[in-house]
C-alpha cells in the first residue's frame, strides 16, 4: 500500500514536469507567463507596439481631424501607438512638433505640411535621425525626404464636378470660382475643373483668393451679386469656401446659382440634401481611405516591404441622387 502510494506521488510529479516543459514552445505569452525568457512571439508583440507622429496644420479642420482618426484607429488595430500634434498653421511649431516626437523615439511621422517649403527643416532632421515620413494631402517641396506620398486625385474631384455643371448647361454660362492658389491640393481642383469646361462655353466672372482666409468670401460675393452680373454656378476649392458661398446666396435670396466643392464634410453634405439649398455636387474626398493606405504604406516601408511611393486616392461624385449612400453624420 506504501509502495503504491509512492508510485503515485511520484507519477503525479513527472506529469507536472511533463506539461511544464511543453508549455515553454507552445501557447499564447499569458500561457508561458513563468518563462523568463521572451520567445519568438513575445518578440513580435514588442516589435509592433511601435510608436508613430502625425503632425497636420489644423485639427479645427474636420478633413485633418478624420485622417487623424483613421491613421488612429489603423495603428491601434496592429497594436501601434501614436503621438498627434497640430501646428495650427504654425510652421516654426509644426517643426518644434516633429523635433518632439524624433525625441521621444518615433518610428515614422505621418506629415501634413503647413508650409510645403518652410516644413524643409524638419525633413532634414528626420532624415538625419533616419526616420521615414509619410507625406499627406499635400506635396512637400523636398519630395526626396519623404518615403512615400498619398494624397486625393484632386484633379478628378474639380473634372467631376464640371462634367456635372456641362451636362446642366450644354450651351454654356457664367460663373464664379472661390479658389487658393498657393494650397497645391486646392490648386490641382481647380485646375481639373477649369481644363474640363475649357471648350464647353462657360465665362469667369468672378474669381475670389481666399489666401487662406475665407471670411473674405462673403464680402466679395456680396459684390457679385449687387453688380447685377449673371451668374450661373460658382466651382469651390473646398467646403469651407462653399458653406461661406452658400451663406451669401442665402443672405441674398439667391436660390438659382449652382454650387459646387471639393471635399464631403457633413455640413456641406446635409446642404447637398436640401431641395432649396443652392448646394448642388461634391467632388468626394475620402481622409478615411486616405488614413488606413497610409499605415499601410508605412508598416511595408518599416518592414522593408512593396509599397507605392506615390498614392493617389480615388475621388468620386456626390449629388442628391446618391448622398444617401454617404450618409451626412460623417465622412466617407
Amino acid at each position: 500500500m506504501r509502495r503504491q502510494k509512492l508510485f503515485i506521488v511520484l507519477l503525479a510529479a513527472f506529469s507536472i514536469l511533463f506539461i511544464s516543459g511543453c508549455k515553454q514552445n507552445v501557447g499564447t505569452p499569458e500561457d508561458n507567463a513563468v518563462v523568463e525568457e521572451p520567445d519568438e512571439e513575445d518578440t513580435e508583440d514588442e516589435e509592433q507596439n511601435r510608436l508613430f507622429g502625425f503632425s497636420c496644420p489644423d485639427l479645427e479642420d474636420p478633413f485633418y481631424t478624420v485622417l487623424k482618426d483613421s491613421v488612429s484607429t489603423a495603428l491601434q488595430e496592429q497594436g501601434d501607438r501614436i503621438l498627434v500634434r497640430d501646428a495650427q498653421e504654425d510652421t516654426a511649431a509644426q517643426i518644434s512638433h516633429i523635433q518632439e516626437m524624433i525625441d521621444s523615439g518615433v518610428s515614422c511621422v505621418f506629415l501634413c505640411p503647413c508650409d510645403p517649403e518652410g516644413i524643409t527643416p524638419a525633413l532634414e532632421a528626420l532624415h538625419d535621425a533616419g526616420i521615414p515620413v509619410i507625406n499627406l494631402d499635400v506635396r512637400v517641396e523636398k519630395s526626396e525626404l519623404t518615403a512615400a506620398f498619398i494624397g486625393a486625385d484632386d484633379y478628378n474631384a474639380g473634372k467631376v464636378c464640371a462634367e456635372d455643371l456641362m451636362a446642366r448647361f450644354p450651351d454654356g454660362g457664367s460663373l464664379a470660382i472661390v479658389e487658393c492658389p498657393e494650397v497645391s491640393s486646392v490648386s490641382e481642383r481647380i485646375n481639373g475643373f477649369e481644363e474640363t469646361i475649357s471648350s464647353a462655353g462657360f465665362e469667369v466672372v468672378k474669381r475670389i483668393d481666399v489666401q487662406k482666409d475665407s471670411s473674405v468670401i462673403r464680402g466679395q460675393m456680396a459684390d457679385l451679386i449687387s453688380s447685377g452680373n449673371s451668374l450661373n454656378a460658382v466651382m469651390c476649392g473646398d467646403d469651407e469656401m462653399a458653406l461661406e458661398v452658400l451663406a451669401s446666396l442665402e443672405t441674398a435670396g439667391r436660390t438659382d446659382a449652382f454650387v459646387y466643392s471639393v471635399g464631403g464634410s457633413p455640413a456641406v453634405k446635409s446642404a447637398l440634401v436640401s431641395s432649396e439649398s443652392p448646394m448642388t455636387g461634391i467632388g468626394a474626398l475620402s481622409p478615411i481611405n486616405m488614413g488606413k493606405t497610409a499605415v499601410k504604406t508605412a508598416s511595408a516601408v518599416l518592414e522593408n516591404g512593396v509599397y507605392e511611393p506615390e498614392t493617389y486616392v480615388e475621388t468620386f461624385f456626390i449629388n442628391r441622387d446618391n448622398v444617401d449612400m454617404y450618409g451626412t453624420d460623417g465622412w466617407q
